[in-house]
């Protein structure tokens, strides 16, 4: 409960409890509570529960902890607080290891698709570059690298390890609706064959998806692909369909083709449209596929476009986040770190979006990382930053 000032309207309001266990507080207990009992994993645990295991990795994350003796120091310092994270004492680096390694991954995955139907939502933004109203998804994977020496399990090259994240992107969200997190030598497209296909939809990809058996999946599920092609594809031009005379002059190429390589037209029989624009900031020709008649030309270089959004993704957790090292070495621990960072980037984008301050993501990481242990009502605070605060 927060101590009323007399200025509550002008300056943000100081609080009984830390930042960080309000943030916390945003985690439905009952939901993560029904996880624990169906996976059985506080089972034969001694004082280190799943909750605690939870709030220790996202203060690994928020703090930026990068090693399992910072997780318990930094808990530990916030002697008096812990109750309000609903933890009894802070865990031991032994514990928190033990835990990493033997602790099932997947309680942090299912928590992460949990938290998606409310937090997810929260975050969504209002379309604005897309005309469309279909949902739109941006498929793309990304590595992360890990020394192979001590990660021999993830396997990528022969002298380097990684783990790779297959992931499916929501648009309106800017947060993952699928990950497929797997050894780095995984292609791109055979980690994207079991994502999720919602009839109606747009899959957007780059051409390392051009996979026509793939493609062909999701044709015939309804669900529809701008992909970029390879350069090297064999096609011939069924008919060419007439370009617009004033708007979109960036589109250069508006057809209905048809594959000729034999295995190719075995695996996508059906008739495909090509569209090539022009990228104005890369200065480069874009040439796609679609099995889209009816959107204009403009509409398929926008939806390629947007694109761009995942690499942004990619971009904000990595660096924002502690996925480029691992407190853990077993293949377990890397999943329990890569699931919380999700969950931890799914929770500053619901913060952010409330916010009636403009955050930029990156300044909202490292303000609360600056003020993690300090007592002041959060949503004030998101609010309205850089006030005066009342003294408690």
């Amino acid at each position: 409960m927060c101590i009323l000032g007399l200025h509550q309207k002008q300056r943000p309001l100081m609080c009984n409890i830390t930042l960080f266990s309000q943030i916390i507080k945003k985690i439905d207990r009952s939901i993560f509570k029904k996880l624990v009992q169906d996976k059985q994993t506080d089972k034969g645990c001694k004082g280190f529960d799943s909750w605690t295991h939870l709030v220790s990795m996202l203060f690994c994350h928020f703090a930026k902890s990068t090693s399992v003796r910072d997780i318990s120091n930094g808990l530990r310092s916030a002697t008096g607080n812990l109750n309000h994270l609903g933890i009894s004492k802070a865990p031991s680096k032994s514990s928190i290891s033990y835990q990493n390694k033997r602790r099932d991954a997947d309680l942090f995955k299912d928590l992460y698709y949990s938290l998606m139907g409310s937090l997810g939502q929260q975050a969504s933004l209002r379309r604005v570059k897309l005309k469309i109203k279909v949902p739109v998804y941006l498929l793309d994977a990304t590595v992360i690298s890990l020394c192979l020496s001590v990660f021999d399990w993830a396997t990528f090259r022969t002298k380097k390890g990684a783990v790779k994240m297959h992931t499916l992107l929501d648009y309106d969200e800017k947060l993952p609706v699928y990950v497929n997190i797997t050894e780095g030598s995984v292609a791109d497209n055979k980690g994207a064959y079991n994502i999720p296909l919602e009839k109606g939809s747009v899959i957007v990809a780059d051409r390392y998806y051009n996979d026509f058996p793939m493609l062909n999946v999701w044709d015939s599920k309804g669900v529809f692909f701008v992909i970029r092609h390879k350069d090297n594809l064999a096609y011939t031009v069924i008919s060419e369909r007439e370009l617009p005379e004033k708007m979109a002059q960036h589109v250069l190429i508006d057809q209905e083709i048809e594959l000729t390589n034999p295995q190719s037209k075995t695996k996508y029989p059906k008739k495909l449209r090509r569209v090539a624009v022009w990228d104005e900031k890369n200065q480069q020709t874009i040439e796609i596929i679609t099995n889209n008649f009816n959107w204009a030309a403009q509409t398929i270089g926008d939806l390629y476009k947007s694109r761009w959004e995942i690499e942004v993704f990619f971009r904000d957790i990595k660096q924002l986040l502690h996925i480029k090292t691992f407190i853990g070495t077993s293949k377990n621990a890397v999943m329990i770190q890569i699931w919380t960072a999700l969950i931890t980037i799914l929770l500053l984008k619901a913060m952010k979006a409330t916010a009636k301050y403009g955050w930029h993501l990156s300044n909202l990481v490292a303000f609360i990382r600056l003020n993690i242990f300090v007592k002041i009502e959060l949503q004030n605070w998101l609010d309205r930053p850089f006030e005066d605060h009342d003294k408690p």
